[in-house]
């Protein structure tokens, strides 16, 4: 199938796969990409910048599971071909998140992409193509973090709510979603000089260092603080979280910033009841998927959202990846493949 001409990052290896280059390539045909998949043919109008998406772009994390590739875990676009059982139609605004997309298959830095038809969801009633993509994984992982915290009885009468890499897009987005649903949450975050003011404005009712969290107390317990927590770093600030969490409250971890190893005991769980809450976006289930996007159409203050987004072209996403992984990003970063 031939297509009017179009732009792809592509991420391929050098020297023996000691070094990474990024390219912007020109296409003809979608069917020539490299390593994509087989199924519904998508016009990509927008992607995001995740952080996963920077460790990728950069080679400083193992994301890639082949090469050469278009990078990019979200996107949202228009079904440029029918599927052949008809599930969508031609011209169908839609998005796609998880599933591998822009890690073992071709993803979003690219005018167009085919995907499997059931990774696809329908672009929510009341979201445009940009705001899905200012959402994206980050957005989908905080309402999968938010529902997991309902499903274990943290509401928000429980207590105050502790979001960790909170100046970050998973933060920003559960602050956003929280706040709104009557939640008193506390942001943690580096750089709270900095970002202090960007963090109230979203919704924050309060602002801690996150040193505060990422040392050992050398005790098995702490006082009791958090209801609950979206935790996107993991590390000891996880293994900090459980120490400080309410009897009965729960903590989602979502992420792995700080380390992936956790230093715990035992007695969180067993003498507070504490619950660990493990949160996947990727390989998430359809129904659980449809559902946190449905939430998020309605929980999300769309002009808040808009305003924490910048918007980046094809050619800007190298640096910006770098940008990301530095922490110098706050928010969330769209790519609009129209520019």
């Amino acid at each position: 199938m031939s297509h009017n001409s179009f732009n792809a990052l592509i991420i391929d290896k050098k020297d023996n796969g000691t070094r990474f280059s990024a390219s912007i390539t020109e296409f003809t045909s979608a069917d020539s990409l490299p390593n994509q998949s087989d199924g519904l043919l998508i016009r990509v109008t927008h992607s995001s910048l995740n952080y996963k998406d920077g460790l990728a772009i950069t080679g400083k994390g193992r994301i890639l599971r082949k090469y050469p590739m278009v990078p990019g875990i979200d996107l949202a676009g228009i079904v440029e071909e029918a599927d052949s059982i008809g599930t969508y139609h031609t011209g169908q605004p839609v998005l796609v998140t998880g599933f591998g997309l822009g890690e073992q298959v071709s993803g979003g830095y690219s005018g167009f992409a085919r995907v499997k038809p059931d990774w696809v969801i329908p672009v929510p009633k009341g979201l445009s193509s940009q705001q899905c993509m200012s959402i994206g994984t980050a957005g989908l992982t905080s309402m999968l973090s938010l529902l997991a915290l309902e499903n274990h009885g943290v509401l928000p009468e429980q207590g105050p709510i502790l979001v960790t890499g909170a100046a970050g897009g998973v933060g920003s987005i559960a602050i956003l979603i929280l706040s709104k649903r009557g939640y008193k949450v506390t942001g943690s975050s580096g750089r709270i000089e900095e970002h202090g003011k960007y963090l109230e404005n979203i919704g924050a009712s309060e602002l801690i260092n996150r040193e505060e969290l990422s040392k050992p107390s050398g005790k098995p317990l702490d006082s009791e603080r958090w209801a609950g927590a979206i935790d996107s770093v993991g590390g000891e600030t996880l293994a900090s979280i459980l120490r400080q969490t309410r009897y009965g409250g729960s903590v989602a971890a979502c992420g792995l910033a700080g380390g992936v190893s956790l230093s715990t005991t035992v007695l969180p769980f067993i003498l507070r009841g504490v619950n660990l809450l493990g949160i996947d976006s990727v390989m998430c289930p359809r129904v659980l998927r449809e559902h946190a996007w449905n939430r998020l159409s309605e929980d999300l203050e769309l002009e808040k959202l808009d305003s924490l987004t910048q918007v980046i072209s094809l050619k800007e996403i190298p640096n910006a990846a770098e940008d990301i992984l530095s922490g110098k990003v706050l928010g969330r970063i769209v790519v609009d493949l129209n520019l």
